[in-house]
C-alpha cells in the first residue's frame, strides 16, 4: 500500500474494499477463489424453480450474510448481503470508529432494492390477508436499505444517491462518487452496490431465456446465456489530501469514468459496440492515458450472444484491432454470475484487486473461445501480470447504458 502523501493531493485515491459473493465473504477469500479459478454456480435454494429452465444461480452462503437481529428490527436478504461488505470497506479504510466516518457520502446502486418484500406483498394481496402488508412494501424501497447500512455502522450520509440504472449501475455509481470528489461537494465516499437474488428477477431472466442451461461460458463460440448471481461490493473513495490527513494507506488511485448511452435497443447492444468504445474513449481522456497503457480489462462478458460480440467489437475499436493480443481480458461473470446492480461495483474491486496484487482474475468455463479475443483471455496458468499501470472494468446494461473505470496502480 502506498502512503496517500506520495499521491498527488488533487487525486481520488481508494482506501478500502469490501465484497460478498458466491465465492465468499470478504475480499481476500474471493479473491483467492477467482484466481484459483473457482465457479460459484449451484442450485438455487433461496425460491422455487422447479418450473424454469434454468436452475442454478451463484448464490451467497447463509454465514457469509449478516445476522438477522429480532422481528422488531429485520433485515432483508438485500441489506444482509451488503451490510459486511459495506463494513469490511470502511475498516480496511480506517473510517469505522472516527469522526471521519461523520457526513461520509453515500453513491449506491440497485436494480431491485429488496425485491423479496415486494413479492411478499403480493402473495399477501393475492391471499386476500387483511393486515400486515404495509411493512413488506415499505421495506423493499433501497433506501430502507441504506438506512439499514446507517443504523448498522452509527452514522448519518452527508449526501446520499441511489442509482438504478440496469447492469451499468454499479459502475455509475463510482463514477458519481468521483465526481462527488472532484467538484468538491465531498472529501470521502463510499459507493458500491448490492443485489440479491429475487423470483421477479430470476423468472424475468429466464423467461426471456437469457440465461444458460448449461454453463454460463463469456466470450466461447458456443455459449447460451447468463448466469444470475448475487451479491455487494464497496469502495472507500476520498481525495488524496484527505486520505493524507488522515494518515490513510492508499490500495490504487481512481484514473477515470466514461458513460455513453446506445439507442439502438432496449435490451441489445449496438452490434459494432462503438457506444462502449465511445465511453472507453471517454475515460481514457479524463484518465490521460493512451489506450496502449490499458493492460487489462475486466469485461462485462455476460456469454449472452449479442453482449459479447458487441464487446469485443468495441476493444477492437478502442484498442485497434490489431492490438487485441496486447491487452488480457476476461470476464468473473462465469465464477460469480451476474449480479445485475452490483455487478460494476464487484468488478471494480477485483479491477483494484488485480492492480494491487499484480494477478488477473483467469476466464473461466470457456473452452472454444471467439477468435477475435482468444488471444487475449487471461487463463489460470497465465495469470500473472507484475507490472500492471491501469486497468479497466466495463459494463453494459438494458436501455443502452455504457460505462468504463480506469484504475491505475500506486505501487
Amino acid at each position: 500500500m502506498t502512503p496517500a502523501h506520495s499521491v498527488d493531493a488533487n487525486a481520488v485515491v481508494i482506501t478500502g474494499l469490501g465484497a460478498v459473493c458466491a465465492l465468499g465473504g470478504s475480499v481476500e477469500e474471493i479473491w483467492k477463489g477467482l484466481i484459483a479459478g473457482q465457479n460459484g454456480a449451484g442450485p438455487v435454494t433461496v425460491f422455487g424453480v422447479s418450473a424454469c429452465r434454468c436452475q442454478q444461480a451463484a448464490e451467497v452462503k447463509p454465514e457469509w450474510l449478516a445476522a438477522k437481529p429480532g422481528s422488531a428490527q429485520r433485515l432483508s436478504r438485500a441489506s444482509r448481503l451488503m451490510l459486511p461488505a459495506a463494513r469490511e470497506a470502511l475498516s480496511q479504510a480506517g473510517v469505522l470508529g472516527t469522526p471521519a466516518l461523520d457526513g461520509i457520502a453515500l453513491s449506491v446502486s440497485t436494480t431491485a432494492g429488496a425485491m423479496e418484500w415486494g413479492e411478499e406483498f403480493l402473495r399477501g394481496l393475492v391471499a386476500c390477508r387483511p393486515g400486515g402488508l404495509l411493512g413488506p412494501i415499505a421495506r423493499q424501497q433501497p433506501q430502507q436499505q441504506l438506512l439499514d447500512l446507517q443504523d448498522d455502522l452509527g452514522f448519518r450520509a452527508g449526501i446520499t444517491t441511489i442509482i438504478g440504472n440496469a447492469c451499468a449501475s454499479g459502475a455509475n455509481a463510482v463514477g458519481h462518487a468521483a465526481d462527488l470528489l472532484l467538484t468538491g461537494q465531498a472529501e470521502i465516499v463510499l459507493s458500491g452496490g448490492y443485489e440479491a437474488l429475487s423470483e421477479l428477477l430470476f423468472l424475468g431472466f429466464d423467461c426471456l431465456q437469457a440465461t444458460s442451461v448449461t454453463t454460463c461460458r463469456p466470450f466461447d463460440r458456443t455459449r447460451d446465456g447468463l448466469m444470475l448471481g448475487e451479491g455487494a461490493a464497496f469502495l472507500v473513495l476520498e481525495t488524496a489530501a484527505h486520505a493524507a490527513r488522515r494518515g490513510a494507506p492508499v490500495l490504487a488511485r481512481f484514473a477515470g469514468y466514461g458513460h455513453a448511452t446506445d439507442l439502438n435497443h432496449l435490451t441489445q447492444p449496438s452490434p459494432d459496440g462503438h457506444v462502449l468504445a465511445s465511453a472507453l474513449r471517454m475515460a481514457a481522456r479524463r484518465a490521460g492515458v493512451d489506450p496502449a497503457a490499458i493492460g487489462y480489462v475486466n469485461a462485462h462478458g455476460t456469454a449472452t450472444p449479442l453482449n459479447d460480440t458487441a464487446e469485443v467489437a468495441a476493444y477492437a475499436a478502442f484498442f485497434g484491432s490489431g492490438s487485441l493480443d496486447r491487452v488480457r481480458v476476461s470476464s468473473t461473470k462465469a465464477a460469480i454470475g451476474h449480479t445485475l446492480g452490483a455487478a460494476g461495483a464487484l468488478e471494480a474491486v477485483f479491477t483494484v484487486q488485480a492492480l494491487r496484487r499484480g494477478r488477473l482474475p483467469p476466464q473461466i468455463a470457456t473452452r472454444d473461445p471467439m477468435p477475435e479475443i482468444a488471444s487475449s483471455l487471461v487463463t489460470v496458468a497465465d495469470c500473472a501480470a507484475p507490472d500492471l499501470r491501469y486497468a479497466a472494468s466495463v459494463n453494459l446494461g438494458f436501455g443502452g447504458s455504457n460505462a468504463a473505470l480506469i484504475f491505475a496502480s500506486c505501487l
